[in-house]
C-alpha cells in the first residue's frame, strides 16, 4: 500500500498524494468546511498525521536495515525511544476523545433507548493499549474506520481492522505472535501462526488444508488416540477423501527414508495422477515419550519436496525447539502444539495452534508470492491456497479471547515447569527400571533405543514428561494379573490423577488400552507397543518420590495378594532419595551451564 495514501479514508480511489491535499481531500469527503475555524484545525491535525506516519514508515526501514548491526546499547536506547513514541501517539488520541465524546453526546444521548447502545468503546479503549498483560478483547465484532478500509480488511489489507472475533482477535493475535517468537526464536520472522479452539481441531484444521482425495499420509506409528482415530477413521474413509494412510514403525530418518521410497513405489498410480504424500509425525510420541529424528526425516521429505507436519506437544518449543535448526531442510513446514497441555499448564482450558512458514499461512485476497523451498527450489503459492483462506477463514475452530489470555498467562511459566517435570520423570524412571517386575519404556534410560535420539534431538538430552510403564512379565518373570492390575490402579488415587489429559501441574495416570487408544484395534495396540498394563504416566510437579511410597503401599494392598513380594521389590529408601538428589543436581547443573554467559548477554 502507498505509504502516502495508507491513512487515507479513500486510499483506493484517491489522486492526491501530499499530505495537505489528502488532509483536505480527507476532511471534504466528511462534510468538513475547510474554511471554518473547526475545518483548518482538523486539515492541520489531519497534515501532521499523514507526515508522521511517512516518518513511522522511515523509521519501520532503518530498523529492520539496521538492528543486526547494533550494539546492545544502541539496541536499548532504539526500543525506548520508539517505545515513547506509542505513549505520544496514545496521548494524542487521549486528547482526542473528549471533544468526539461531546460531539457523541449531543447526537445519542437524546435516544430514548440510549442503554441500548452500550459505551461507546473508542472512548475508554485507550489506556487498554499499555495493560501489562494483553487485554481480553471480549467482543463479537468491531468498529470500523471506512468503507475503503473495511474493504481492505475483508481482503486481508488492513492488519488494524479485525472483522470478526471467530477469525482475529487481538488476545488471540498476541499469543499467536508469543508462540511463534518462543518455538522459532531468531527466525520468527519467516512464521505465522493460526490458533483453534483445540490441539484436535489445531490437527483437523491444517489436515483439511493439505489433503486433497486420494492423496497420501506416511505417519509415525506413536501418535495421540485422537490423531490416530482421525486419520484412519474420518481420512481414509472412501466416503470421505479416501487419503491412503501408511504407518511407520521407528523413528530414525534411515527408517522412514526407506518408508517413504516404498510408499512413492505403492501409490506411483496416484502419484501420477497428481496426488501427493505428505508426513505426519509426533515426537515425542503418545504414550512412550519416544523421541523421532525430527531434523533427519524433515531433510528427508524435503529432498523429496515433500511437505511434513510435526506434533510437538509432549516436547513444548522449550525441550524440542524444532524450527530453530539453521538449516531450512531440517525443520519441518508445519508445527501442531495443544496449548492445552504444557504450555497452559493448568489443565484447566482447551487450545492449539498451528505454525508455518509465512507464505503457506497468509497471503492479501487476490496476491500470490514466488518464493523457495527448503530444498531450494521456486514455487509460486496463491492466496487461496494459505492456511488463512483456505480453512482459516471459512471454519470455526477459533480460539476466544478468555481461552488465549489463560494459554499466555500459563507460558509465562512453562519453561520452569518443564526443567521440573524432566528432574521428575528421570527420577521415576530411574527408580521404577530397579524393580524387576515393571517394565519401563522411557528413552530417557541408556538401555532404551530411543536414548541416541533422545540425546540428539532434545535440549540438553532431557526427556519430555511421559513415559509408559507395563507390568506384564520378562524373561523368567510372570507378568501381573488383570484383575491385581486393575485393583492396584484403582488405589492410585489422590497420589496421582486418574485423567485423560496431560501436561497439568499434578501428576496424572491411565491406561492407553482402555482409554486414549482404545479406539485402536488389538493388532494396532500391539504395533505400538501398547500392553493390557502398560500404564502411561504423565509428570507433575510433585515430588516423585511421594509417587512412589504411595504406588509401593497400593502394591501391598492388592497386587502382593496374588503376586507376594512385588511391593518389597522396589528400590530401598536410601537409594531411591540418592537416585532423586543427584538426578535433581545434574539436571539443574545441565541447565545452568547451557544459560548464556553474562559475557554474552552484556553484549
Amino acid at each position: 500500500m502507498n505509504r502516502a495514501t495508507q491513512l487515507s479514508p479513500l486510499r483506493n480511489t484517491t489522486k492526491m498524494e501530499d499530505a495537505a491535499s489528502l488532509a483536505t481531500e480527507q476532511a471534504k469527503h466528511f462534510g468538513i468546511d475547510t474554511d471554518s475555524d473547526f475545518g483548518q484545525a482538523l486539515v492541520s491535525l489531519a497534515t501532521t498525521l499523514y507526515t508522521a506516519n511517512h516518518h513511522t514508515h522511515d523509521l519501520w526501514a532503518i530498523t529492520l536495515d539496521g538492528l543486526n548491526d547494533l550494539d546492545r546499547n544502541d539496541r536499548i536506547a532504539w526500543f525506548n525511544a520508539k517505545r515513547f513514541l506509542s505513549f505520544q501517539l496514545a496521548k494524542i488520541l487521549d486528547n482526542l476523545q473528549n471533544p468526539m465524546r461531546a460531539t457523541y453526546k449531543s447526537i445519542a444521548t437524546k435516544n430514548g433507548h440510549f442503554a441500548a447502545k452500550g459505551a461507546y468503546p473508542i472512548f475508554d479503549n485507550v489506556a487498554a493499549i499499555f495493560s501489562a498483560a494483553p487485554v481480553i478483547t471480549r467482543t463479537a465484532t468491531y468498529l470500523f474506520a471506512c468503507t475503503e478500509w473495511v474493504e481492505d480488511a475483508f481482503n486481508g489489507r488492513e492488519p488494524l481492522h479485525e472483522i470478526y472475533s471467530r477469525l482475529l482477535n487481538p488476545t488471540s493475535i498476541a499469543l499467536a505472535n508469543h508462540i511463534v517468537d518462543i518455538e522459532a526464536g531468531d527466525m520468527a520472522d519467516q512464521y505465522l501462526a493460526w490458533n483453534f479452539n483445540s490441539g484436535m481441531a489445531a490437527i483437523d484444521g491444517l489436515l483439511s488444508h493439505l489433503l486433497g482425495r486420494e492423496d497420501i499420509v506416511l505417519a509415525s506409528r506413536n501418535i495421540y488416540g485422537g490423531s490416530y482415530q482421525l486419520l484412519q477413521d474420518w481420512y481414509r474413509k472412501s466416503s470421505n477423501l479416501d487419503v491412503a494412510i501408511e504407518w511407520v514403525d521407528g523413528y530414525d530418518a534411515a527408517t522412514f527414508a526407506k518408508a517413504m521410497d516404498a510408499t512413492a513405489d505403492k501409490y506411483a498410480d496416484r502419484i501420477k495422477a497428481g496426488r501427493k504424500i505428505y508426513i505426519y509425525l509426533e515426537s515425542p510420541c503418545n504414550p512412550h515419550g519416544f523421541v523421532l529424528d525430527v531434523a533427519g526425516i524433515s531433510r528427508a521429505a524435503h529432498e523429496r519436496d515433500w511437505s511434513i507436519m510435526v506434533d510437538t506437544t509432549v516436547g513444548t518449543p522449550f525441550l524440542h525447539p524444532v524450527l530453530k535448526r539453521s538449516d531450512h531442510m531440517e525443520r519441518p513446514d508445519f508445527v501442531i502444539h495443544s496449548y492445552t497441555k504444557e504450555l497452559a499448564g493448568s489443565g484447566s482450558t482447551t487450545a492449539g495452534v498451528v505454525i508455518g512458514r509465512n507464505e503457506d499461512m497468509f497471503i492479501p485476497k487476490g496476491d500470490s508470492v514466488t518464493c523457495k523451498t527448503p530444498s531450494g527450489k521456486q514455487r509460486e503459492v496463491s492466496w487461496n491456497n494459505t492456511l488463512f483462506w483456505n480453512v482459516y477463514y471459512i471454519k470455526g475452530a477459533f480460539l476466544d479471547a478468555d481461552k488465549a489470555f489463560e494459554v499466555l498467562n500459563g507460558m509465562k511459566t512453562f519453561e520452569l515447569r518443564v526443567l521440573q517435570k524432566a528432574i521428575n520423570t528421570l527420577s521415576l524412571a530411574r527408580i521404577f527400571s530397579l524393580h524387576p517386575d515393571i517394565n519401563v519404556s522411557c528413552p530417557a534410560l541408556p538401555e532404551s533405543p530411543n536414548y541416541p535420539l533422545m540425546q540428539s534431538q532434545m535440549r540438553l538430552g532431557l526427556p519430555a514428561s511421559l513415559f509408559t510403564i507395563d507390568m506384564e512379565g520378562k524373561a523368567d518373570r510372570q507378568p501381573i494379573d488383570q484383575s491385581s492390575f486393575k485393583q492396584f490402579f484403582d488405589m492410585l488415587e489422590p497420589a496421582i490423577g486418574m485423567q485423560v489429559s496431560l501436561g497439568q501441574t499434578n501428576t496424572v495416570a491411565l491406561c492407553p488400552a482402555m482409554t486414549t487408544h482404545s479406539e485402536l484395534s488389538s493388532a494396532a495396540l500391539a504395533d505400538a507397543g501398547i500392553k493390557p498394563t502398560t500404564l502411561r504416566i504423565a509428570v507433575g510437579l510433585e515430588d516423585p518420590r511421594a509417587f512412589i511410597a504411595h504406588m509401593q503401599r497400593a502394591a501391598e494392598m492388592t497386587i502382593d495378594v496374588k503376586h507376594p513380594g512385588f511391593s518389597d521389590l522396589f528400590p530401598s529408601a536410601d537409594k531411591i532419595d540418592d537416585i532423586y538428589r543427584k538426578t535433581y543436581l545434574d539436571v539443574q547443573q545441565r541447565f545452568v551451564e547451557h544459560l548464556p554467559n553474562y559475557a554474552t548477554l552484556i553484549q
